[in-house]
């Protein structure tokens, strides 16, 4: 006997999402989604055409996906790394000098497995200020890293992260050691 019944999942949006949804899938998104690195003010004034709000000195490489731009802040000298995925059901909010870094996939949304119609749920996801998310870095809905975080290389963060400037990596992501900034010039 089957428990989940997906013919009654729904969601739920307004018509006005819809078609934004559409005109940014079908139309905006594929005119400027794969055009060279330097082609990024063409990326942020798309994004800020559809509703993202993207401070000054932004840089989005080519291939990043964005699903909602409308729930999108990029606070100003934040770079999103090429085939970034930006899964971004509720607000995304990434603060002034973080890095998004490529194939990192930030998603809002999930399904309550628990449910038999498996509906989406979602929750924002916040980076804090001068964050690093290394390459193919996960991370869930619902998730907050604070200031100054490194977070390693393919690391899963399901969960926020408690302790500013820290450096994290790992399968579930767990804290390696504080983050030590070395003066300009390189000395420690």
């Amino acid at each position: 006997m089957t428990q989940t019944d997906l013919s009654k999942s729904k969601t739920h949006w307004p018509v006005s999402v819809l078609v934004r949804r559409v005109i940014w899938t079908y139309g905006l998104e594929p005119l400027v989604r794969f055009w060279p690195k330097w082609f990024s003010p063409l990326r942020v004034w798309a994004l800020r055409l559809m509703g993202a709000r993207i401070g000054k000195s932004c840089l989005i490489m080519p291939g990043v996906r964005v699903l909602m731009p409308w729930n999108l802040v990029l606070e100003d000298h934040v770079a999103v790394g090429r085939d970034a995925e930006l899964y971004n059901f509720s607000m995304l909010h990434v603060q002034t000098m973080s890095v998004v870094s490529q194939n990192c996939y930030l998603s809002t949304g999930s399904h309550d497995f628990e449910d038999p119609h498996f509906p989406l749920t979602h929750a924002p996801i916040r980076i804090g200020r001068e964050c690093w998310l290394a390459a193919g870095v996960f991370v869930c809905p619902g998730v907050t890293i604070p200031d100054g975080c490194v977070v390693g290389a393919r690391s899963v963060v399901g969960k926020s992260l408690r302790a500013p400037w820290t450096v994290y990596a790992g399968n579930p992501c767990q804290p390696l050691r504080a983050r030590r900034m070395k003066a300009p010039g390189g000395a420690a």
